[in-house]
């Protein structure tokens, strides 16, 4: 009877006593945070992407890019900074962060945190801009004042980069050519006067941008404004309308003209009937680049070989009239 009384005791006091209680479940709010990451020598950046491009199509970071950092309601922790020879930004209070091979929202997310680790600001919002992308370039060349390469600087289209290499030059046409890195045997032709255009095409590192030249034809002589008039890629500039642009002829003007071409063989002189043209007898020859239309001043001598080298000389250095 004892022996049943004691097994029957150790039976009761096992059922009250409650088993080990399991651990509670991490807070799904709460995300866990590496602090490891924060233990690391600075210089430890993530790798850079081998096309140093994001998988968005985003620009990634690389030494030497200047970044401006705002920080919301805390402009004594904002500023501009520069990429460092080892990948990292030096804030002003939280030291070094490896932004190297980051995109600039990556950047944003990875200071907000230190902020948070190093017990700065209990709630950082911080926005991060590229000021200047030092190791992505374009170059900008053709028919512009400073042809050249270029860092990219954030956002920028081909306007901008043309703006930055001193604007086109008289003799630049309306049309630039942009070539991608990845594909230039592909140009992508950009209106410079931006009519009829919505957006431009985007420009990336290591792209080209090739402003055209326009076809140039010169009117000197008894005319109204001598000078070289501009040939866009999609018009024909015949005589009547380049004497026109030349605000016509001067009364003392000669009705028979002079076209200096040069070809293949040299230069060839072909005699213009501006009075046949002009009472439509006569077809209105179509002009091209280079040439050179010569009204003589009437009663002059018959046209020479002096005649042509004066017509040359009257072409160089005539101003040349754009259409921008």
């Amino acid at each position: 009877m004892f022996t049943l009384a004691a097994c029957s005791a150790v039976a009761t006091l096992r059922a009250q006593v409650s088993p080990t209680p399991a651990q509670p479940a991490p807070n799904a709010n709460v995300a866990p945070v590496d602090l490891s990451a924060w233990d690391r020598a600075p210089d430890q950046s993530p790798p850079a992407d081998p096309g140093n491009t994001a998988a968005g199509g985003g620009l990634l970071l690389d030494i030497g890019d200047v970044l401006e950092i705002r920080v919301f309601d805390t402009p004594e922790l904002s500023g501009k900074f520069r990429v460092d020879s080892h990948g990292n930004i030096t804030l002003p209070v939280g030291g070094a962060v490896g932004v190297k091979g980051l995109s600039p929202e990556q950047v944003q997310t990875a200071i907000e945190e230190r902020f948070r680790q190093k017990e700065i600001l209990r709630s950082p919002h911080v926005e991060v801009f590229v000021v200047e992308y030092a190791t992505q370039r374009v170059t900008v060349m053709g028919e512009v004042k400073m042809p050249g390469v270029y860092p990219m600087g954030g956002k920028r289209g081909v306007l901008d980069y043309v703006s930055a290499a001193g604007g086109p030059t008289p003799a630049a046409s309306k049309t630039a050519l942009l070539t991608h890195k990845n594909s230039p045997e592909q140009a992508i032709p950009v209106d410079l006067s931006g009519a009829g255009q919505t957006s431009q095409p985007r420009v990336e590192p290591g792209d080209r941008i090739a402003v055209t030249r326009s076809g140039i034809v010169y009117v000197v002589g008894d005319v109204g404004r001598p000078g070289g008039y501009l040939i866009e890629n999609k018009n024909t500039l015949t005589v009547l309308r380049a004497v026109a642009l030349a605000q016509g002829l001067n009364k003392t003007a000669k009705l028979e003209a002079k076209l200096i071409r040069n070809t293949a063989t040299g230069r060839t002189e072909t005699d213009v009937p501006l009075k046949k043209i002009l009472a439509n007898q006569a077809a209105d020859p179509a002009l091209q680049d280079e040439d050179i239309l010569y009204v003589p001043v009437s009663g002059a001598k018959q046209w020479t070989d002096k005649g042509l080298t004066s017509a040359l000389q009257m072409a160089v250095g005539v101003v040349i009239y754009g259409r921008y």
